[in-house]
């Protein structure tokens, strides 16, 4: 950073200032001093020279206005910037406000509380309320209409500082006697603020300052320190807030009498004086610090007695309140910035980002991006690529191996020009200071050195690259103490228990090129080392501390900025002898300049370098200075006797949107000279300047003045001298044209003219020459113009080719409708079904899909564009008409049409049906829908999976006790499915036409009995309905009256106890029984419910109980025993059961029904139209014999 003197402002009638304060919204000054003097002033810039812009611009007093109503020294100014309003206060307490209203500034209100003297106002980060403190403690906190809102009467204290703090929330008190009272916003006292800098401090002191920046423009890094407090004798602490306990401590060394804020926080401003070496009198300076305590250098300034500070709202200029003067001192930051491959990158601070933000503006395009880094340090650019040096995440876990002993705090990230991340390096050194060549990065500590060699992976595959970012092989990294002396021949190694070692000489800068690196040290001393293989080849020694080194193209000559901005030069391989006779390497030359905040030599050139000094631009050839130029840019590039440089200080006034205005090309004088002999004398003359004055840019300007001339000779001549090849071939191919308008065409367009090139090309008629210089230049927009325009017919493969390029134009943009209406010209389908895809016209895709033929390589391309969106419907439709069925049924599937994909799979006869049904089976049993499984299955004719599922649902319904019909219903259907699943393999086995009768039957047989053993419920099926209904069909005789024919299809349950609980069958068979009087059957199922294990203890002793009422009236013998005989002897067995009264069938005829194979007496078979058991039509000519 550096610093200069610029402006000098006298106050009339030498009257002393008091204070100052500079609005940093609308650039107003306003000063306060003795006799009532308040004066406002607005310095502005006026010039319409681009190169002229920011500092460089000559400034002059737009306003100067004394402002007249206070009668006494005014002692305080401070601006409300948000409302445009100036406060001010005088010795007699008069404090006045004032406005500005059409172009002058008057008092708006004033107060003069009479008691006391202000010491101190200040408005909150809104604007919207001000403090006021008096020197009797009295305290008023008013509203920005002049409203008190509440005061408060501090007794026995004296008041001389206030601070808000960012919030609003906290108000800081500044007393005479030094200590500082921490208050809320509302008059509440809080604590007393511990003040670390006046440790062992005795004697008394006064506050010299409090400044509390409230974040207006972001923060430098978060957690920043931003509360400044200095003390009259030189000592000052910055914290993070009020409460900070381990704030920074800085000792200035002189008496201090002011202090203030830039507005970014980054640079704290402390003003004073101090004794001058040597002499016996006080000299007036400003010492710079960051907030982390840092020194950044010290401004001198003349006259006696220095009073108050001000910064400028960008933080470019300061202004110093001196005796009866103002001065103001240009400030130059070092900003983070660097140039690499037509980018300039640079970093500022966003209020509403804690990171540092990364800009990477590419001036060619004028594109920017945009990166954001935590905890950015420095940016180092060289060639095509950047190195940002940043300290690392705590939370972002280290790759494996990245380091060996220390963890490592910080980061050295590789970049390219648009801010991608190529090599991240964690070190544990700190990088304060980073050079850059094409094959290395340096970076520095104050003891020690890093070195890389860095590789950039240009055509790897990203396992390369990703292996490459984890190794550390071949030595490509290197840790060297400042007080080494390597040779360069043995390695040295990667321990960074260097970096941890003392020294003291520390390290204060470094340079390298592609073969030397210079580290220059605090003491002067410059030691030069050989690259790659670091090996120190020379020490030097200085008069001075550096603060920027600089080597030239051939590593020849070095250029040393030191810390008061002198330049001066050393030669490193020059020879001389010294006083005492011996030959030392290295000399010092004579060229000193003052001043100088930055400087370039030029690529190509090792004599020719370019340098700023104050607001000027030297170039320097042989040590020999050109005339300057007014400019205050920072310098990029110097090459081809131009140099760029780029406003910096105008690009982050509005960092988001820079502005290629702010890009300044400079030519040096001998190419000026150049092309004014080129356009004044001839090219003859000029050719003989340049032949005395060599330059390959010379040349190169000769040789284009030669070929706008058409003088043939003298370009080849030129380019030979320039070693331009593609120069010298396009001057041969001027040689072989006959015509001259067709040579002076070939010549607009060279030079990039091509307007007037295609404009000669068809005043020749040569409309092909036209068209394929706009296809060279891919302007097929004009081409397109050319052909639709031009008579004939157009080349339609040319035609097609341009429409298709316009498409592409318009897709890049994403402007899919404009791409659509060419690509439908070019009839680039592909293209097109990319269009209406993002487009979302999927009518549009259908139309395409009905256009293609039938296996077309696009189809399924489409067809995933469809599946994509979920359209089921027309993803089949193309999957099918290029002849992949297997794939419309998958996209049925992952789209859950199951229904389709089944009917899919069927009428394509695909194999994988049956894995494709378990699957849509499965998925409906997950959402627990199975019926619509077991429906899946039947319309499938799958019939056996759908019987076991429903057999399974019948099963547990059974369990839940559900209604009998509803499980005697579910029964019948496993049944039926179980006999369709017959009937089906019966069909398979006929159609088996080639195999023999025995081996039908044999499979037949095989495949029954892998059924039977497969699955119980095959021979259970008809059970489970046969239980339910005789069961159903007891209960409904018994209630009808029939109680003697209820016990007899009762007796029959008892066969059933593995379907329905025995509890349920001999309840009912005991209720039938004594219902029937047969009270010995009744007896026996009483035995049978009393003998029951799944019946508790209270359950059976119900039973025993009911027995015992029952049987003490009635003996348990039963009536008409003869008739029960055979029932209970089980003999039924033998014969058939009508399944409509539940009585044995012992005549000759009987009906059998033709689905469940069960069967029902003769005679009532009149009485139903559908079979009792299974609900199937009754056929009445389906009698039996026995």
């Amino acid at each position: 950073m550096f610093f200069y003197l610029s402006k000098k402002i006298a106050i009339p009638n030498n009257v002393k200032l008091k204070c100052i304060s500079w609005n940093k919204n609308q650039g107003y000054i306003a000063c306060g001093g003795e006799d009532g003097l308040l004066k406002v002033l607005k310095l502005e810039t006026q010039t319409d020279d681009a190169k002229l812009r920011g500092l460089a611009a000559p400034s002059h007093l737009s306003m100067n206005q004394a402002l007249t109503g206070h009668s006494g020294s005014v002692q305080v100014v401070t601006w409300n910037e948000q409302f445009q309003k100036l406060t001010t206060s005088d010795e007699n307490g008069r404090i006045s406000v004032w406005i500005l209203y059409k172009g002058s500034w008057y008092e708006e209100m004033v107060n003069n509380r009479n008691k006391s003297v202000v010491r101190s106002m200040s408005w909150n980060a809104d604007g919207q309320k001000i403090c006021i403190v008096y020197e009797d403690g009295a305290v008023i906190v008013g509203s920005v209409e002049g409203n008190r809102i509440w005061g408060e009467d501090l007794k026995g204290i004296q008041l001389c500082h206030v601070a808000w703090s960012a919030d609003s929330k906290i108000l800081l008190f500044g007393m005479a006697n030094g200590e500082i009272h921490i208050y809320d916003n509302q008059g509440n006292f809080i604590m007393q603020m511990i003040l670390n800098c006046l440790v062992n401090v005795t004697g008394a002191i006064s506050i010299a300052g409090i400044h509390w920046y409230h974040g207006t423009e972001g923060y430098v890094e978060p957690d920043c320190p931003c509360l400044a407090i200095c003390f009259d004798n030189g000592r000052c602490q910055i914290m993070r807030h009020e409460n900070d306990q381990n704030p920074v401590l800085i000792d200035t060394g002189m008496y201090a009498v002011s202090v203030q804020w830039n507005h970014t926080g980054s640079v704290l401003a402390v003003a004073g004086f101090q004794k001058e070496v040597m002499q016996d009198k006080d000299i007036n300076v400003v010492q710079f610090y960051t907030p982390f305590g840092e020194h950044l250098g010290t401004l001198k300034v003349p006259g006696k007695e220095i009073s108050a500070i001000a910064w400028e709202g960008g933080g470019l200029k300061i202004a110093l309140a001196v005796d009866s003067f103002i001065y103001f001192a240009n400030i130059r930051p070092d900003y983070n910035w660097g140039y690499c491959s037509n980018t300039v990158v640079y970093a500022y601070t966003r209020p509403d980002r804690p990171e540092c933000c990364v800009a990477f503006w590419d001036t060619k395009n004028n594109e920017k991006y945009v990166k954001y880094v935590k905890g950015l340090i420095s940016i180092t650019t060289c060639g095509d690529f950047c190195i940002l040096a940043t300290k690392a995440d705590e939370n972002h876990p280290q790759e494996e191996n990245e380091m060996e002993t220390f963890g490592a705090t910080y980061v050295l990230v590789l970049c390219n020009s648009i801010g991608t991340p190529l090599d991240p390096k964690y070190i544990d050194i700190v990088p304060l200071f980073v050079a850059m060549t094409k094959t290395h990065v340096i970076a520095a500590s104050k003891v020690a050195f890093y070195t890389w060699q860095y590789r950039v992976a240009k055509r790897l595959t990203a396992l390369e690259i990703n292996q490459l970012m984890r190794s550390r092989k071949e030595g490509r990294e290197r840790i060297y103490h400042v007080d080494d002396i390597p040779s360069g021949s043995v390695n040295g190694v990667l321990d960074y228990s260097k970096a941890i070692q003392g020294t003291r000489d520390p390290i204060c800068a470094i340079t390298a090129s592609d073969k030397t690196l210079i580290v220059g040290r605090e003491s002067g001393t410059i030691q030069r080392y050989s690259l790659p293989n670091v090996g120190l080849i020379q020490k030097y020694s200085l008069n001075c501390r550096a603060y920027k080194l600089s080597l030239n193209c051939n590593s020849s000559r070095l250029a040393i900025i030191d810390t008061s901005g002198v330049l001066t030069f050393f030669d490193l391989d020059a020879r001389v002898t010294d006083s005492t006779g011996q030959q030392v390497v290295g000399q010092l030359l004579n060229l000193e300049r003052k001043d100088v905040w930055d400087m370039k030599w030029a690529k190509d050139n090792p004599d020719l370098f370019a340098m700023m000094e104050k607001t000027r631009m030297y170039v320097f050839r042989n040590l020999d200075p050109e005339e300057p130029i007014q400019t205050s840019g920072y310098i990029c590039n110097f090459e081809d006797l131009e140099i760029k440089s780029v406003l910096l200080d105008e690009i982050l006034k509005n960092p988001e949107h820079p502005n290629k205005d702010y890009l300044i090309n400079v030519e040096i004088r001998s190419l000026r000279d150049s092309r004014a002999l080129i356009e004044k004398v001839g090219i003859e003359d000029a050719s003989q300047f340049i032949e005395d004055n060599p330059h390959p840019r010379l040349w190169r300007l000769l040789a284009e003045a030669a070929l706008q001339k058409l003088d043939l000779n003298t370009a080849e001549l030129a380019f030979v001298r320039c070693k331009d090849y593609p120069g010298i071939k396009f001057v041969e191919l001027l040689g072989n044209l006959q015509s001259e308008s067709m040579k002076q065409a070939e010549v607009f367009a060279y030079f990039g003219r091509f307007e007037e090139a295609e404009r000669m090309y068809l005043d020749m008629d040569r409309r092909d020459l036209a068209i394929g210089l706009r296809v060279k230049l891919g302007d097929w927009f004009r081409v397109l113009h050319l052909l639709k325009t031009g008579s004939g017919d157009a080349d339609d493969s040319l035609l097609e080719q341009a429409n298709n390029a316009v498409g592409d134009y318009f897709a890049d943009r994403q402007m899919w409708s404009n791409a659509v209406q060419y690509y439908v010209q070019s009839r680039n389908q592909e293209r097109l079904a990319e269009c209406y895809y993002m487009l979302e016209d999927y009518e549009g895709l259908e139309n395409l899909v009905n256009s293609l033929p039938e296996n077309h390589k696009l189809l399924p391309e489409i067809a995933q564009m469809f599946v994509g969106v979920g359209m089921c419907e027309q993803a089949v439709i193309a999957f099918l008409k290029c002849n992949q069925p297997k794939a419309a049924v998958d996209t049925c599937v992952h789209l859950n049409q199951w229904n389709k994909a089944v009917k899919l799979a069927k009428n394509h006869n695909m194999k994988e049906i049956g894995s494709l049904l378990a699957r849509f089976a499965s998925h409906l049993l997950e959402k627990n829908k199975i019926f619509d499984a077991i429906e899946l299955y039947r319309k499938a004719s799958y019939f056996f999976d759908a019987a076991k599922l429903m057999f399974k649902i019948a099963d547990e319904e059974a369990k839940k006790r559900t209604k009998p019909l509803r499980v005697k219903k579910l029964y019948v259907l496993s049944a039926l499915l179980i006999e369709q699943h017959h009937e089906q393999m019966k069909k398979w086995r006929s159609a088996q036409g080639k195999s023999s009768e025995a081996t039908s039957v044999l499979a037949g047989l095989l495949e029954e009995e892998v059924l039977s053993t497969t699955s119980r419920f095959t021979d259970n099926a008809w059970r489970g309905a046969e239980a339910y209904h005789f069961f159903i069909l007891t209960q409904r005789q018994l209630y009808e009256g029939y109680v003697d024919t209820a016990l007899k299809t009762a007796l029959h349950l008892r066969d059933y106890e593995d379907i329905i609980p025995a509890v349920e069958i001999y309840s009912l068979l005991a209720l039938c029984a004594c219902a029937s009087r047969a009270f010995g059957t009744c007896s026996k199922a009483f035995i049978k419910l009393e003998s029951l294990e799944t019946l508790s203890s209270e359950q059976k002793q119900q039973y025993e109980d009911l027995a015992l009422e029952i049987f003490t009236k009635y003996p348990p013998e039963d009536n008409r025993k003869s008739e029960l005989d055979s029932f209970l002897e089980g003999g039924e067995g033998r014969l058939p059961i009508c399944i409509a009264t539940g009585s044995p069938i012992t005549e000759y005829q009987f009906w059998m029904c033709s689905v469940c194979k069960h069967c029902m007496l003769a005679q009532e078979i009149s009485n139903y139209n559908f079979c009792p058991l299974c609900h199937s039509s009754v056929d009445k000519g389906m009698m039996n014999c026995i």
